[in-house]
């Protein structure tokens, strides 16, 4: 039991000061193996990479096509489309509003969260200065519209977030629809208020917009394809996934077809792009897959068990225990779906058991996993926050707290609303 808490430990003592999890994780699964007497080599080459490889296999495709959706639609200006007459739709009076509200289509629509800041920065710069609203709520706006009700709560969401319960319980990714529709509208509207409330005491403070240290060009005004024709690729992976009942592979293949169709003009940089989408996607899913290979490690030990029957006797209703599992491992890993990954791999059938024998419907099992996954993920070392931080030249001394509240705290309200709706029988 020391061993794998000594190795949750180290894991993420490792992620918090940059380390790649690539090798902090086998580091971690070494340390779990050998205070357990568990063979070294075997450990990492057997339970490790068996785990990771696992998967990869399962989600490779599935990485790699959203990344090139995103991509896709970040090269022929359909994302930048989209974000511009949104904004403009809601008006330059409403700059956190019109973030958010972008950020939030695009993430619902498939684009990955990394293409999403890359695209939304330049109109949000552009936004805040003409509104003239301090920077420092820039992270939080994105991060309200991107990493919170649109990745974990809606339901019928492509993110991978809200994908990876699906063969654990059996279900859908429209899974407990009434339990994620409440999440989502509390996450979006009192996340929406904080950030009025926040920029009126800094506007109040004398605290406006101001440039940033190194100038940054913005090409908001290029020529863009027409917003309707740029939402279409959207709608056809959600309809064709949620509706028609495609497989997501196939739902982004449709999306992928359709954006190279309306955009033959710019066929010349079609390799480029899909190049790009697939060389991001390497990265991504690696570091989940190194992340659940540390899972498999844990899982593989003695005293797994003992740590197994701690979480799942958590007193009161066993969503509290997945809640508090899968939040846990977020946190250390600082992925969402990493963490997610390692908890379902080592409990997921324990869990699918006790809904059948409590009950509870496996939906409320899949909407909690997903949406405890988007809680405590966003610690300060979470790779999405580093990459938002750096694209923005903001530090998370100006910028973490306001973050942490509209992306931990409220979601952590939502989560356990959630599980109260489901303990009554709502799902």
């Amino acid at each position: 039991m020391l061993g794998i808490i000594l190795g949750l430990l180290v894991l993420m003592i490792l992620a918090f000061r940059g380390w790649s999890v690539l090798w902090a994780a086998p580091i971690a699964a070494l340390i779990v193996a050998l205070l357990n007497g568990i063979d070294l080599l075997g450990a990492y080459t057997v339970s490790y990479m068996h785990g990771l490889a696992g998967f990869l296999i399962n989600w490779f495709p599935l990485f790699m096509l959203g990344a090139i959706f995103g991509r896709l639609m970040d090269y022929t200006g359909m994302a930048r489309s989209i974000a511009v007459g949104l904004s403009n739709l809601i008006g330059k009076k409403r700059a956190i509003l019109a973030i958010v509200v972008s950020c939030a289509v695009m993430t619902y629509g498939g684009i990955s969260l990394f293409i999403v800041v890359f695209a939304i920065y330049p109109l949000a710069l552009n936004m805040f200065r003409e509104a003239n609203i301090s920077r420092r709520l820039m992270p939080a706006a994105i991060g309200l519209g991107a990493f919170c009700f649109t990745m974990t709560a809606l339901p019928g969401s492509p993110q991978i977030q809200n994908l990876i319960p699906i063969p654990y319980f059996h279900t859908t990714a429209l899974a407990g629809p009434v339990m994620g529709i409440t999440a989502a509208v509390i996450m979006a509207v009192f996340g929406y208020l904080y950030l009025i409330y926040r920029q009126n005491k800094l506007t109040t403070n004398g605290e406006l917009f101001t440039e940033p240290k190194e100038e940054q060009e913005s090409d908001i005004d290029e020529t863009l394809p027409n917003v309707w024709i740029s939402l279409l690729p959207l709608a056809l992976v959600l309809l064709s996934f949620n509706l028609l009942g495609f497989h997501i592979i196939a739902a982004l293949l449709c999306g992928i077809a359709l954006i190279l169709v309306l955009s033959y003009k710019k066929f010349r940089g079609y390799i480029k792009a899909i190049n790009e989408g697939a060389k991001d996607s390497l990265l991504a899913i690696m570091n989940t897959s190194a992340a659940v290979g540390f899972g498999a490690v844990v899982q593989s030990v003695p005293a797994f068990t003992d740590l197994a029957n701690i979480l799942t006797d958590i007193p009161g209703t066993p969503l509290i225990s997945l809640a508090v599992t899968v939040n846990l491992l977020a946190g250390v890993t600082g992925s969402a779906s990493g963490g997610l990954g390692i908890a379902l791999t080592a409990l997921g059938e324990q869990y699918y058991e006790m809904a059948l024998q409590t009950g509870i419907s496996p939906q409320a099992f899949h909407r909690v996993a997903t949406l405890s996954s988007g809680v405590l993920d966003l610690l300060p070392h979470n790779g999405v926050v580093l990459t938002m931080f750096a694209v923005t030249g903001l530090t998370h001394k100006e910028c973490y707290k306001d973050l942490a509240l509209t992306a931990i705290a409220i979601p952590l309200i939502a989560l356990i609303v959630a599980i109260a709706l489901a303990s009554l029988g709502i799902y």
